[in-house]
Order: structure tokens, then C-alpha cells, then sequence
């Protein structure tokens, strides 16, 4: 049998590229419409995410500072006006730094808080499937992440139980979806969203 501590870190690429496919989707007169985050509008979204990948990005090369020491909750995201040019690069800065097996060694920062580095490294996953699936929903388009990286979500997401200090922090209250639903509205339900949102 094989250990799971021995399986090689998980690819963030796929993933990467997978939230990079919706960015040519979103028209500008849905910088304003409402997404599953209900503190954000899609333009907020958008300026999480690019503030997300730099953040895990400078975590997996240690280079912590401003970007890893910051709350993601202590302002509203601004969005980048040449955005559409800026994420797409730092998802793939952010993939590229989680390639390097350095990145999943020892201890960083994220947030302000500090994390074995492969802890960092699950949490930067699952931001990239949960927001992709907020911005696709958001912006009426299919969205399709690697099973792998649904399973490291869902890995991360069962083990917060309903009275986990995280959630009402980083997650919602647990939304029950039947056990034979998708991976990925499992994923999302897991993560205190309604899969069938704007339902």
C-alpha cells in the first residue's frame, strides 16, 4: 500500500489554467454583478484572486513580507485596471512556484499567519477551485478543474467540521449536497456555498 505522505505534491497548473480560461469570459459590465461570495462583486473577486496568487506565490518561494503578512480581510480587493493582463501571468507565477519541491518544505507565511509550507500549499489550491467556480458562476460560464485538485479541496474542507473556529472565518457554514453529487458540488458545498447558486 502506498503512503499518502509519499505522493508527489499536487500540480497546480491545471487548475491555474483552468481559472485562466474564464478571464477572456468576463465583459466589463460584469465587474459589478453579484458572485457566491456575498461580500463581493465580481470585480472584488477578480482583485482577491490577484491578490491571492501573489500572496501564495511569494509563500512558496519564502519570500515573505508585505504580501504574505496581510490580512485578506482587512480591506475590500482592488481590482488592477490592466487586470487582464496581470492574472493570467500570476497564475502562472503562482503554479510555477508551487512546481518547485523547495515550496512544500519547511514553514512560510499566508495571511499573516504562519503554516507548514504544505498546508500553504493545500490552502492555495483550494482558493484557486473555490474562486474559479465563484468567478464561473458569477459570469455564466462552464467551468471544469482537475479531479485531483477537487480531492485536495475536499481532503481540506472535511476535516473543518461545523463548529471549526474557521468556519465563519475563511468558509460558511457547511451547505448539505446528496453524497452522490459531483466532486465538484461537494467541494463547493463544503466551502459554505450553494452549488446551485443563484438558485
Amino acid at each position: 500500500m502506498t503512503d499518502p505522505d509519499d505522493a508527489p505534491p499536487p500540480d497546480f497548473r491545471p487548475t491555474a489554467e483552468a481559472v485562466a480560461r474564464l478571464l477572456p469570459g468576463v465583459t466589463d459590465e460584469q465587474l459589478a454583478a453579484p458572485t457566491p461570495c456575498p461580500d463581493y462583486a465580481v470585480r472584488e473577486l477578480l482583485g482577491h484572486l490577484v491578490m491571492l496568487t501573489v500572496a501564495f506565490r511569494d509563500a512558496a518561494r519564502k519570500e515573505l513580507g508585505a504580501t504574505t503578512d496581510t490580512d485578506p480581510n482587512s480591506a475590500r480587493p482592488l481590482l488592477d485596471p490592466d487586470w487582464r493582463a496581470v492574472l493570467p501571468r500570476r497564475l502562472d507565477e503562482l503554479a510555477e512556484a508551487w512546481s518547485q519541491p523547495a515550496a512544500w518544505e519547511g514553514t512560510t507565511r499566508a495571511g499573516g499567519v504562519t503554516l507548514p509550507a504544505p498546508v500553504a500549499g493545500t490552502v492555495a489550491l483550494n482558493e484557486l477551485v473555490v474562486h474559479g467556480w465563484d468567478l464561473a458562476r458569477a459570469t455564466g460560464q462552464s467551468y471544469d478543474p482537475p479531479e485531483d485538485a477537487l480531492r485536495v479541496s475536499y481532503g481540506l474542507l472535511a476535516a473543518t467540521g461545523a463548529d471549526d473556529p474557521m468556519r465563519g472565518v475563511i468558509f460558511g457554514p457547511i451547505v448539505p449536497v446528496p453524497t452522490g453529487a459531483p466532486l465538484l458540488d461537494r467541494v463547493v458545498g463544503l466551502s459554505g456555498r450553494q452549488p446551485g447558486w443563484p438558485r
